[in-house]
């Protein structure tokens, strides 16, 4: 069965000031510049023509989440025929990206609100990357590998694990899910664009870290983009190949080697970020010559659940009776934070927590025979459902997806899944449609967001996972149960019930806006306020202006420029590793840009310079230009 294939990226990096990150969920982590842009990158798939009936779309996102809102925004903004069935919008889950654009209340907790700049940049970027790969349909052939990459993961939460059954324990003998999958699409035997799964967190930066940066995930994507095939993300068209780093499983998988942030397999977290970036590339590199076609149907089915009152039958419970799920609620462990990853509030720890496990089992579970079934044995802390349906915190109806791209099978579920319940995941649906359980895989962190996903047995421990399993014991069981009818429904060639999606609540905009900006005394916008060049580094500080005046979507607030001739050639821009655009307030209204340049090894030799540019509120667009400074 012939296929069509195509392409896309585009910028979705949102504010580079003065907004909170998501992810750590840190109120003092506030965006002050950018080390890396973040990306959306969009394949899409068709059979035998551009309007043929099946077709499906994976836009990977350099971002901490994906909310609905992005995904209903997104979808609706394609031409008729693409819905939120057949297109999967998925994060690597970077912890260093703007937040604010989520329509629910607890993801806009440390950014004064919702950001409506942010919002618009990450959906503006997410529908150019995806119509421009609809624009690029065009033959191709596609392949697929697995193998497996060791040393680039950890599992962080050996406690929860070690209570799964043995035979689940077995299929990973490390703890890790080593397991990778790589989606070649080539044209004219030429490599087109390539999709790389594997379960690690995008931690490898740490939440002390205020720059913006697509992290390991996309630092892979990157290398082998721009470093490996000289890819130039500022010019119009698109980078040859696309190559995108996704998710699966990676709910309990830390890529800090040592279990202690920024720490393995050295003890610093850019260096990190590079290792585990690289290893990645170099794990989706290996693939491809082992890479075998692709070939088969394109189909999928999606169905909104739930979760907060979900009945699940016996056979899935794993128990012999039948369970509900229930309302949401954070427990103590979830307030304590992944502390191999960042330590969250003070007063919380994973496990066990006294006061809170008291007041849960004596009084509430006492009072709640329906909540305890469902909850215990968590300690109930954050209710993020019943008591606040004036201002919901979280989603509770929730997308899941099933997409199949000839014998890949992808299950899109809008949480971080533990690797043991993944595998229960993919044994369900592989059992139903007959596939091998390689080619079945969990594609986490897709459509939507409502925390963590642990088996029951894990769920008992109370490790941060746990206690960040909202709706209870039974949700994997619920999910299951969910994932077997779509698998069943794919097989049989049925539709599915739609489910009813959750309507987005009412956003609340951040109403902070920043003062106007003004030059520093006796100066003009772009000045040279400082130049250093020492050694293979290079640092200018610049009379600035604020970044979020002009996010520069698809542009960039810094360029390191070659001469030739009298003739000036950009060489690096603020979506290179080797530079760094960082902003301050100097006063109220004044701030400073400093702009650094870490020279690679192998540069040209030549006159080179810095670049600033800025855009005030009151005066426009302006650029700062530093001297002329030699590479040898």
């Amino acid at each position: 069965m012939s296929h069509l294939a195509g392409r896309g990226i585009a910028d979705i990096t949102g504010e580079a000031a003065e907004c909170g990150m998501l992810g750590y969920g840190k109120a003092g982590q506030r965006t002050t510049g950018i080390h890396t842009r973040l990306r959306a990158r969009a394949f899409a798939f068709a059979e035998g023509t551009a309007d043929a009936d099946r077709r499906l779309m994976v836009v990977v996102c350099d971002l901490p989440l994906v909310s609905g809102g992005l995904v209903q925004e997104a979808v609706r903004r394609l031409p008729a025929g693409w819905t939120e069935s057949n297109v999967m919008i998925t994060a690597t889950h970077t912890h260093c990206g703007p937040g604010g654009y989520f329509h629910h209340s607890l993801y806009n907790s440390n950014t004064g609100g919702f950001r409506p700049k942010t919002y618009a940049a990450i959906v503006d970027g997410i529908t150019e990357a995806a119509l421009a790969a609809l624009a690029d349909l065009a033959p191709a052939e596609l392949s697929l590998a697995h193998g497996e990459l060791h040393g680039t993961s950890a599992n962080r939460s050996r406690r929860a694990f070690d209570r799964n059954p043995e035979h689940d324990r077995a299929y990973f003998p490390e703890a890790v899910d080593p397991h990778t999958t790589l989606l070649r699409i080539a044209r004219d035997g030429e490599l087109a664009g390539a999709v790389h799964w594997f379960p690690v967190h995008n931690t490898s930066m740490t939440n002390t870290n205020t720059l913006i940066s697509s992290d390991n995930k996309g630092y892979a994507a990157y290398k082998w983009e721009r470093l490996d095939h000289g890819a130039d993300y500022l010019t119009p068209g698109r980078p040859a190949p696309v190559t995108a780093f996704a998710q699966t499983n990676a709910g309990d998988m830390s890529p800090n080697l040592n279990l202690r942030p920024g720490s393995g397999p050295t003890e610093d977290e850019y260096e990190n970020t590079r290792i585990a970036g690289t290893r990645q590339q170099e794990s989706a590199t290996g693939l491809l010559a082992a890479a075998t076609p692709l070939t088969g149907p394109l189909d999928h089915r999606i169905t909104h659940l739930d979760l907060s009152g979900t009945e699940v039958g016996p056979e899935f419970t794993g128990d012999g009776r039948a369970h509900r799920t229930g309302a949401p609620v954070g427990g103590a462990a979830a307030l304590a934070g992944a502390w191999a990853d960042g330590k969250g509030f003070a007063g919380f720890r994973e496990g066990r927590n006294p006061v809170w496990d008291a007041l849960s089992q004596r009084v509430i579970y006492a009072l709640s025979p329906a909540l305890r079934d469902a909850h215990s044995p968590k300690a109930l802390v954050l209710p993020a459902g019943p008591l606040n349906r004036l201002r919901p915190m979280v989603q509770e109806r929730v997308p899941v997806q099933l997409l199949r791209i000839g014998r890949l099978y992808l299950i899109g579920i809008p949480g971080e899944v533990t690797i043991v319940a993944g595998l229960r995941l993919r044994r369900t649906v592989a059992g139903i449609v007959g596939a091998d359980l390689k080619e079945v895989l969990v594609a986490g962190y897709s459509n939507g967001y409502f925390h963590y996903v642990t088996t029951p047995e894990e769920y008992d421990a109370q490790e941060y996972e746990g206690g960040s399993t909202l709706f209870g014991r039974w949700q994997l069981p619920a999910l299951c149960q969910t994932a077997a009818a779509l698998a069943t429904a794919l097989r049989d060639g049925r539709p599915v019930p739609r489910g009813t999606p959750e309507p987005l609540p009412r956003a609340r905009p951040n109403r902070r806006t920043p003062a106007p900006d003004e030059p520093h005394p006796g100066r003009a916008y772009g000045d040279v306020l400082s130049f250093a060049h020492i050694g293979g580094h290079v640092t200018a500080s610049f009379v600035a202006a604020h970044p979020n005046n002009d996010l520069r979507r698809g542009d960039t607030y810094l360029a390191v420029e070659r001469g030739d001739g009298g003739a000036w050639t950009r060489v690096a821009d603020d979506g290179d590793w080797s530079t760094t655009f960082r902003w301050a307030r100097t006063g109220r209204t004044t701030s400073t840009a400093t702009v650094t340049w870490t020279v690679p090894d192998g540069t040209a030799p030549g006159p080179y310079r810095l670049r600033y540019f800025g855009n005030s509120t009151d005066r426009g667009a302006f650029t700062g230009t530093t001297e002329v400074f030699d590479v040898r």
